[in-house]
């Protein structure tokens, strides 16, 4: 699940919310579920991933992660990245461009402490995405950093959350006979302007 704190009330946030809502009902699984896309400039390709959004706080939207990954250096290149849900038991999809920075270090360890040890055992023994001989190593690996207390007491700083603000939304509803709905927000100058996208 995702805990949405003080979310913000402007149209696109509140729709948002009630889908979610809505999912919530009807028991979608993984409903916190998130595909990121983000550009690289070395390589000039744009890469996707799912993460599991953790926070909604006003506008900003927070998810966790090594600082050293991949993703994490592309959004230092290019702050701009574009999200999706999809909630296959309400079909819907729900499209977002936003930009992206590092979560302040409160926001980080505050989260990093309230998660066990089993959870926080991987932050410091996975080297996120570097090759490694076997899926038994990462295993070996995680098992002897969790028994390591005194290394789980820190958060280590290359693990960290990055919060994400919308500037735009779409809100795709499926339909039968392909009538889909297709409803966008636009924020200029600090308001949203809606308009309906043909299917």
């Amino acid at each position: 699940m995702i805990d949405i704190k003080k979310i913000d009330s402007s149209e696109p946030y509140l729709l948002f919310n009630d889908f979610y809502n809505k999912a919530l009902e009807a028991q979608q699984k993984v409903v916190e579920a998130i595909a990121i896309s983000s550009y690289d400039k070395s390589s000039n390709e744009v890469e996707s991933r799912h993460v599991n959004l953790k926070y909604i706080v006003g506008e900003e939207w927070v998810f966790f992660t090594n600082y050293n990954s991949p993703k994490a250096k592309q959004f230092k290149m290019h702050d701009q990245i574009t999200a999706l849900f999809f909630w296959n038991s309400v079909n819907v999809q729900i499209r977002i461009k936003a930009k992206i920075k590092k979560s302040n270090k409160t926001l980080s360890d505050e989260h990093y402490f309230a998660r066990s040890d089993k959870k926080n055992a991987l932050a410091h023994s996975s080297n996120q995405s570097s090759i490694i001989e076997s899926y038994e190593a990462v295993v070996d690996n995680y098992e002897k950093t969790l028994k390591e207390k005194n290394i789980l007491k820190f958060r280590p700083n290359y693990w960290g959350g990055f919060t994400f603000k919308p500037y735009y939304f779409e809100f795709w509803e499926g339909n039968t006979y392909r009538l889909n709905k297709r409803e966008t927000y636009t924020k200029t100058k600090n308001c949203w302007k809606k308009n309906f996208l043909q299917p």
